[in-house]
Formats: C-alpha cells, sequence, structure tokens
C-alpha cells in the first residue's frame, strides 16, 4: 500500500438484540395463541455503558430562544429534549488522541499490520499498531508515503506529513431520507474524507501587524497546553472527532458485550442557547447579568474593553475548567473560545425553527454556494467584547474555515430508561 493515499474507514456499527424470553416489567406473552395482546418479549437486552465520562446533564425544558434586550432579530418559545453535554471543551489533549489514533490506524494499514475477516474485511490489529516505532529508520522508510520530503525538513528531523492523516466518515442524510421515500436507503449514505490535524497557523492569519509565532509552535503541541481548548479545527473536523468518538465508544462497549449509544454529535444552536442559560430564562449571560462576582473576579474569558484582554486573568484562551460553571455545570459555556454548532447559519432563524427541538441543517458539498456552507457559532470567545458573550449572542463561520478562537463541545441523547445524575 505504500505509495498510495490511505484512507480510513470507521463504519457504522449496529447491535440487533434478540428479541425472546420474559421481560423486564414481567408482562410476558403467553405460551400459546389466545387471542389477546400481551406484545413481545424482551431478553438478553445489553446492560448499558455508565453515565456519560466528564459529561452533564441537562433536562428537557422550555425556554425563549433569542433576546430583545440585545436586538437579536426576534424571540420565541421553543421545547428542547434532555441531552448529555461535555462539561468542559473539547482539549489538545483529547483531540490529539484522535490525531494519535488516525496517526497510527493510517501507519498500521500501511505496514500491514491487520486483521483479515472470513469476510475479507481488514481492521486495524491494535495489539502491533499501539507498538510502532516512528523513530526507528526501517519504520520511517517503509511509512515514506506519509513522511515529509526531504526538502520540507527542520534541520533533517524526519516527521510525518500531518496533510496525510485523513479520517473517513461515513453518515446518513435522515433529512433527506424523510423527504424522498421513493429512493433507495443506498442514496442517503455518504462518507467523507477530513484531514484531521487543526490549522496551527491560524494564530498569525487571524491577527495582522501581532506577534503569535510561539503560539502557532506550541498551542497544540506543547504538552502545558494540553488542557486548553483545542482551535484551528474547522467544522467538518469537529464533526469527524464525533463521529469517531462514537465508534470509539462503541467498539469498546461491544468489547464489554454492553449496549451501543447513540452518536456523539455538535450540539443544536438551541441546545447551545439552552444549556448556556442554566435554567435561567431571563439571564444575560450564562450566571447572571452582571460580569464580575461579590469579589470582584471576572466570570468568564473576554474582552474587557478595547485593548484590554487581561481583566480576567487570560490574554489568550484559558484552561477548559477556568472561571466558575453554570447552573447547569458547564464550564466556559461562555467565553474563552466559541463553539461550533450542528445549525447552519440563516438571518431571522426563529421565523424558520419549529417550536421543539429547532436545527436548520444544511448537508452542505463542496459544490454548494457559500451561503449554504455558514454554521452558526456561539458562546463567544476571548477575543469579543462582553456582548459577545451574552447567551443569546450569534455569528457564523464558514464550515471549511478555522479560527484560533473557535473551538467546540460534543453532546450525546441517551434514552430516558438511563439513570441520571
Amino acid at each position: 500500500m505504500t505509495g498510495k493515499k490511505t484512507h480510513l474507514v470507521f463504519g457504522i456499527f449496529l447491535l440487533l438484540t434478540a428479541l425472546a424470553g420474559c421481560s423486564s416489567n414481567k408482562i410476558s406473552a403467553s405460551a400459546s395463541d389466545d387471542g389477546v395482546v400481551h406484545g413481545i418479549k424482551y431478553d438478553k437486552i445489553p446492560k448499558g455503558m455508565d453515565l456519560p465520562s466528564n459529561m452533564v446533564y441537562v433536562p428537557t425544558g422550555s425556554f425563549t430562544l433569542g433576546s430583545a434586550e440585545s436586538g437579536s432579530a426576534g424571540t420565541t418559545s421553543v421545547s428542547v429534549n434532555g441531552f448529555w453535554m461535555d462539561k468542559y471543551e473539547v482539549t489538545n489533549a483529547q483531540y490529539h488522541q484522535f490525531v494519535n489514533w488516525v496517526r497510527d490506524s493510517t501507519a498500521a494499514m500501511i505496514l500491514g499490520y491487520v486483521h483479515v475477516s472470513k469476510e475479507g474485511d481488514t481492521a486495524v490489529d491494535w495489539s502491533k499498531a499501539k507498538k510502532i516505532n516512528f523513530a526507528d529508520d526501517d519504520i520511517q522508510q517503509r511509512l515514506s508515503s506519509i513522511m515529509l520530503p526531504s526538502q520540507d525538513l527542520l534541520n533533517d528531523q524526519p516527521e510525518l506529513d500531518p496533510s496525510k492523516l485523513i479520517y473517513r466518515a461515513k453518515g446518513f442524510d435522515y433529512n433527506a431520507a424523510a423527504h424522498h421515500p421513493d429512493q433507495p436507503r443506498k442514496n442517503f449514505i455518504y462518507s467523507y474524507d477530513v484531514p484531521i490535524y487543526p490549522d496551527t497557523l491560524v494564530w498569525i492569519k487571524d491577527f495582522d501587524y501581532s506577534y503569535n509565532v510561539s503560539m502557532a509552535r506550541d498551542y497544540f503541541e506543547n504538552a502545558a497546553y494540553a488542557q486548553y481548548p483545542v482551535v484551528g479545527v474547522n467544522w467538518r473536523q469537529a464533526t469527524a472527532f464525533a463521529h469517531w468518538r462514537t465508534n470509539y465508544l462503541n467498539q469498546y462497549l461491544g468489547r464489554k458485550k454492553l449496549a451501543v449509544q447513540n452518536a456523539y454529535r455538535l450540539p443544536t444552536e438551541a441546545e447551545f442557547e439552552y444549556a448556556a442559560r442554566g435554567g435561567h430564562n431571563n439571564f444575560l449571560y450564562p450566571w447572571g447579568n452582571y460580569l464580575k462576582n461579590a469579589e470582584g473576579c471576572m466570570m468568564a474569558n473576554f474582552k474587557n474593553g478595547k485593548g484590554n484582554y487581561t481583566d480576567d486573568g487570560a490574554l489568550y484562551p484559558a484552561r477548559v475548567d477556568s472561571y466558575l460553571p453554570n447552573d447547569f455545570g458547564l464550564y466556559n459555556i461562555a467565553g474563552n473560545v466559541s463553539e461550533w454548532t450542528a445549525t447552519s447559519y440563516i438571518n431571522g432563524y426563529q421565523a424558520y425553527d419549529n417550536d421543539f427541538n429547532p436545527n436548520i441543517y444544511i448537508n452542505a458539498t463542496d459544490k454548494d454556494s457559500q451561503d449554504k456552507k455558514r454554521k452558526t457559532v456561539r458562546g463567544g470567545s476571548w477575543k469579543d467584547p462582553a456582548d459577545g458573550i451574552q447567551v443569546n449572542a450569534r455569528s457564523y463561520e464558514y464550515m471549511d474555515s478555522s479560527r484560533s478562537y473557535i473551538g467546540f463541545r460534543c453532546v450525546i441523547d441517551i434514552p430516558p430508561g438511563t439513570p441520571k445524575k
């Protein structure tokens, strides 16, 4: 496979549960056909996973989407279903785990460290992939197709080519399938390839006439920033991370013979605003209507006036566990870094939204117009003034663009029977 572009296919895994035996609620069908509807019998339902790690439950509820206080396009009352949300923004360390998985998987496929099933399916042999010594001269020769050419090296030190770390995600377009029931299922299955390494040069591209070389060099790679929010990640990369995270979890659950879970995903715009409000419909900010607490400490990481970035104790992004959480237990749901949502950006969106679980989603492709590629960004960041971190503040970025001030966090839907904290 050397010399060929290697893609990783991480498929959709579905667990089909056998339905037989006694149901958990003691209602069972009779052994004979007695003409009475008893319902099917459930048996061998796999035990579910433990409560999600470092996530908080945002309960089902209603709120007023948008706020006239900040001059938004309008307000409307909506309801959202409960969901689990990352307590913190996704960190450099967490995203590095994704990058390393793609790196090791790509290298393993090239080196032939694979298992081949009876059906001919190929899977990475992780017992070997985890032991790859990328500093070994022979390994570097065998991996030449994903190494930087000699003319691109600094100090003649071999390096992997970040552009060759490509993740292939597969998905199903439920919206298109619902509107075209006459078409075969295959028409709605799509895949896309995503180079997943962050754009570390955003620290320079985003700010003309500003010295940020040290951030471009260190922010993603230096362990000192491990617990800081990952940035330089575009919408496609954030979505790919959620896809990988889903399958990474479900493969583990499958090995443990536990029930697979719904997909990790980006929150919708409505979910993000509802979570940011922390159960309070009339707050300007996730914590209330003030910027400092009783001790005079800033409540978030933002720009407090022209050129004043440091009143909150941080010049750039801060650690993801900095400042106080809102009443749902979410840290930096305003400020620090803005965050991608799943929702497409449309002006006057309240007029188009449904009033329950509202979301406008355009599955844009490379061929679509730029307007269709706009994704809503929420939360405000370290570079934004106070009005940019209000709970109703919204902006957008193009799905293929990355910024030094945009990160993300994930949500996951878990069925109602799952115990809550």
